[in-house]
């Protein structure tokens, strides 16, 4: 799946966004009658998801894919890339005995409480394409920068996506507040020039690999395919799991110490 097609569905414009609507997500890609039925499917999981209802194999055989059974596994893998690429999400096999699945947010910590609010849908896919941008651009991006590729996904400053909404609003305002985007001016310019960083929340809950693996899967490739990129994405991993093991062990001699002292208070004098 192509960058372009993957986003060519943001292209269609509503002036009131609504849950119900990121079925026209899909319109653009239906071709056949395969592709009729990942447009459902993708429709599907994701009413699924927002009323949190458990998803299994027998419901969307029954529901959706019908007498096109025999295709199940390729057009749950095509509804799958659309809802990683462009909402955010991941299918998951949770019980490969009842073949029941879940969808996952690419965020550890979920954003759709905050983020979503407003549409409905999932956001993160945005997200991950914003991260991405910020990191391939040297971890700080340039308010021209992110445009550039919000343009060619569809998407213009002060025109309302169905999906994302106002994008402006969304980068600026609401992502800068949440703390998964840092905006501000660049040093020293005039007139005043703007440019992206992550914020402390995206390095909480997302990774350079994870943002990395996204980029690549859009580009229809793999991580070591950008080996600069890929480095600095190792060195991160490498960062983090120092940082987890020294975390671990503090904790570990807090306990220690904590255990000691109380042993102590409760000791018989002698």
């Amino acid at each position: 799946m192509t960058e372009a097609s993957v986003w060519s569905a943001s292209n269609q414009m509503e002036e009131k966004p609504n849950a119900s609507q990121a079925k026209d997500t899909t319109e653009q890609w239906r071709k056949g009658p395969v592709d009729k039925k990942v447009a459902m499917l993708v429709y599907y999981l994701l009413y699924k998801y927002q009323m949190k209802e458990p998803i299994t194999k027998a419901d969307m055989l029954r529901n959706v894919i019908q007498m096109y059974k025999n295709q199940f596994h390729e057009i749950l893998r095509k509804a799958s890339e659309h809802l990683e690429l462009v909402f955010g999400l991941d299918v998951k096999e949770v019980d490969p005995n009842r073949n029941t699945y879940v969808l996952v947010n690419k965020l550890e910590s979920s954003c759709d409480d905050k983020v979503n609010y407003n549409s409905g849908v999932p956001k993160t896919g945005l997200l991950m394409t914003v991260l991405g941008v910020i990191f391939t651009k040297g971890n700080c991006a340039t308010e021209e920068q992110v445009w550039e590729v919000l343009n060619m996904m569809g998407l213009y400053d002060g025109i309302k996506n169905f999906i994302y909404g106002e994008p402006r609003k969304l980068i600026t305002n609401d992502w800068v507040k949440e703390e998964y985007l840092e905006y501000r001016q660049v040093a020293n310019s005039d007139p005043p020039r703007y440019e992206f960083l992550w914020g402390p929340r995206a390095y909480a809950e997302t990774s350079k690999m994870k943002v990395l693996e996204f980029v690549a899967k859009i580009h229809d490739t793999v991580p070591t395919a950008f080996p600069v990129w890929y480095e600095e994405a190792l060195k991160d991993e490498e960062e983090r799991a120092r940082a987890r093991v020294v975390a671990k062990a503090c904790t570990a001699a807090v306990a220690s110490a904590r255990g000691k002292a109380m042993a102590s208070s409760f000791s018989c004098p002698k």
